[in-house]
C-alpha cells in the first residue's frame, strides 16, 4: 500500500480531502466552544484571520441548517443534541471545499428523523459543491438512499463492488446479503427487496 508522505498529505487534508467521523459529539473537545473548534483550523489551515474565519464559520453553520449560528457558536459540546453535533462537523469538513468528502458512518447514534435530514443535507452539498463523497457505512439503508456504487468489504478484503442497483438486485455474495437483511426492517422476503429497490426512484437519481 502506498503511503504520502507526511508534508503531502497534510497539504490535502482540510483543503482536498476532507472527513466526517462518527459519532458527532465524541469528536469534539468538550473545553472549547463550537465557535472555537470551526475558527481555529481555518485560521490554521486557510490561513483566515479571526473576523474572517468568524464569517466564514458563521456562513457554513447557516449552510448546513442551523437556525441560530450565533448562538450556537458560543456553546459548548453538550449543550447541543448529536443532530447539531454532526452539522457542526459537517460545516467544518466543508470549510477548505475539498474535491472528496469521506463520511464514516454519519447517521450512527441519530434518530430516524435526524439520520434523513442529514443525508438530504449530504445529497444538497455534493450536488453545489460538484465534490465526490465516499460513505464508510454498514447500513445499506443509507447507501440505497444516498449512493450510486457499493464496495462491499469483509475483514479488510473486497467481496463484491457494482452499481447500487445491481448489488440490490442480485447480490453475489453471502455477506452481502445478510448485510441488506439487516436493513430491511419488515421485508418479509427476497422478493419484497428485489421490487421494493427495482421501483425506487433513489435508485435512479442517487448521489454518491
Amino acid at each position: 500500500m502506498h503511503t504520502l508522505p507526511t508534508a503531502q498529505r497534510h497539504a490535502l487534508l482540510g483543503r482536498d480531502v476532507a472527513y466526517i467521523p462518527q459519532e458527532p459529539i465524541s469528536n469534539l473537545d468538550p473545553m472549547f466552544t463550537i465557535g472555537k473548534q470551526l475558527t481555529e483550523p481555518m485560521r490554521a489551515v486557510l490561513k483566515m484571520g479571526r473576523r474572517e474565519a468568524r464569517d466564514y464559520a458563521l456562513q457554513l453553520l447557516r449552510r448546513v441548517g442551523i437556525a441560530d449560528p450565533e448562538r450556537v457558536m458560543k456553546l459548548h459540546p453538550h449543550e447541543i443534541s448529536g443532530g447539531m453535533a454532526q452539522r457542526v462537523l459537517i460545516a467544518g469538513a466543508l470549510a477548505g471545499r475539498p474535491k472528496l468528502l469521506i463520511a464514516d458512518e454519519p447517521t450512527t447514534a441519530l434518530d430516524v428523523t435526524v439520520q434523513a435530514e442529514v443525508l438530504e443535507l449530504l445529497r444538497e452539498l455534493q450536488a453545489e459543491e460538484g465534490m465526490a463523497m465516499i460513505i464508510v457505512t454498514h447500513n445499506f439503508g443509507v447507501v440505497a438512499d444516498i449512493c450510486d456504487h457499493v464496495t462491499v468489504m469483509r475483514k479488510g478484503l473486497v467481496v463484491e463492488s457494482g452499481s447500487v442497483h445491481e448489488i440490490f438486485r442480485s447480490p453475489a455474495d453471502p455477506y452481502t446479503r445478510e448485510l441488506i437483511d439487516a436493513s430491511l426492517d419488515g421485508s418479509a422476503s427476497r422478493a419484497e427487496l428485489d421490487a421494493e429497490h427495482a421501483s425506487s426512484p433513489l435508485l435512479e437519481g442517487a448521489r454518491a
